[in-house]
């Protein structure tokens, strides 16, 4: 389990337009964004991709890149971009599962064809959303186990600037006993 304030695993990967990206090279003003998704199978990834790429210049207003992780191939990383339609959204492909793993994130058996005709890959990772200030500490982090009911990135910006006027710290970092 990752540990707010604590530093979260190394993640570097190739991006559809942005050459190489390494978390711990990003160099945010504040804060990385990172958003794992599911893969092209899934239609909720795609309107949670395009929400986000809504407001990812918002985010950087902020102080915030961000950036979207799957572990499908090129090929379908650049289908789903295409999809969601917004060039500037930094799209990640081919993350390894086992990184995955390292970064809490639940992995699922493919089932078959989704409801958009999408062959699921036999293995992928379940959404993920994380905070990771420019420190590569974590700041906050939301794991799922299924692909629906998504946190919303404006309510994000809400809080985000909340946490930036108030100096306010990661929490849930007590690892003690109870």
């Amino acid at each position: 389990m990752l540990i707010p304030r604590q530093p979260v695993p190394r993640l570097a990967l190739e991006t559809l337009s942005s050459g190489t990206f390494d978390l711990s090279r990003d160099n945010p003003e504040f804060a990385t964004l990172v958003v794992f998704y599911r893969g092209l199978h899934c239609p909720i990834c795609a309107t949670y991709l395009k929400e986000l790429g809504g407001v990812s210049a918002e985010f950087l207003e902020s102080g915030v890149k961000t950036i979207a992780i799957s572990s499908d191939n090129e090929s379908c990383a650049r289908k789903m971009a295409e999809k969601v339609g917004y060039p500037e959204l930094r799209v990640g492909y081919d993350l390894p599962l086992s990184v995955a793993k390292e970064w809490g994130l639940y992995l699922s058996s493919g089932r078959g064809t989704t409801s958009i005709g999408i062959e699921e890959p036999a293995l992928f990772s379940e959404p993920g959303v994380f905070l990771v200030r420019k420190d590569c500490t974590l700041y906050f982090a939301i794991v799922q186990t299924m692909p629906f009911v998504r946190p919303h990135f404006k309510e994000m910006l809400g809080a985000l600037k909340f946490v930036q006027e108030n100096n306010y710290p990661a929490r849930g970092e007590y690892t003690g006993s109870v």
